[in-house]
């Protein structure tokens, strides 16, 4: 059986098109000698998590229907250098090679392609490294100007925010177990905002049935 790719299209907005990529792609395919078994396209940020058309080009590599993944630049295909380096090599396990069609290639089993790994390794660390110092920069900026960081002490926002309707539905007469189906509460939460209420003393506390 001849090499079999699948063509990965992503651009970043709904009011572009993956058209140009399509056909690009397909010709690179032809070019190479490429069986094409599957076109994803995608719409999406870099940054978004919910890539469900690269997760479906994930599970044929995974079933081992194709060789490689042709795309037209790598940052259609990973999200940051980590995630790129993560999922390559994942699809090395599968003997499948992500393809730009600049003709960078990698392929982790290839003495090239674990050069290119190592040198994307040190790229990811920096990158998690920069990463790390924003964050504390950011928290410390933060604190720098007196904002109070993380839920304080005694903030319930959820319980909080559903307080006034537990109190109605107790003193309906509802058990706590019903009011915390119907919301979507725990037990413990129901009695916790009923022990918290000023009108916790006058509430009679209904069968937790």
């Amino acid at each position: 059986m001849g090499q079999r790719a699948a063509i990965y299209c992503r651009v970043s907005t709904a009011d572009q098109s993956c058209e140009r990529q399509e056909r690009d792609l397909t010709a690179f395919a032809d070019r190479a000698g490429y069986e094409v078994a599957a076109i994803f396209k995608e719409t999406g940020s870099g940054a978004r998590l919910d890539r469900a058309e690269r997760k479906k080009a994930i599970a044929l590599a995974q079933a081992r229907q194709i060789n490689a993944i042709l795309v037209t630049e790598l940052s259609r295909w990973g999200r940051s250098t980590i995630d790129l380096l993560n999922t390559l090599r994942e699809l090395e396990g599968w003997k499948v090679s992500v393809i730009a069609m600049n003709g960078m290639t990698f392929d982790l089993s290839s003495p090239h392609g674990r050069m290119l790994a190592t040198f994307l390794s040190g790229i990811a660390e920096f990158e998690r490294d920069l990463i790390s110092e924003r964050v504390k920069s950011g928290l410390a900026a933060a604190k720098a100007r007196g904002r109070r960081l993380g839920r304080q002490t005694g903030e319930r926002p959820k319980s909080d925010r559903l307080a006034p309707k537990v109190m109605a539905l107790v003193a309906e007469g509802r058990s706590y177990r019903w009011i915390a189906r119907d919301l979507g509460i725990s037990k413990n939460t129901v009695n916790d905002i009923v022990k918290r209420s000023p009108a916790h003393a006058a509430v009679r506390r209904p069968d937790l049935g």
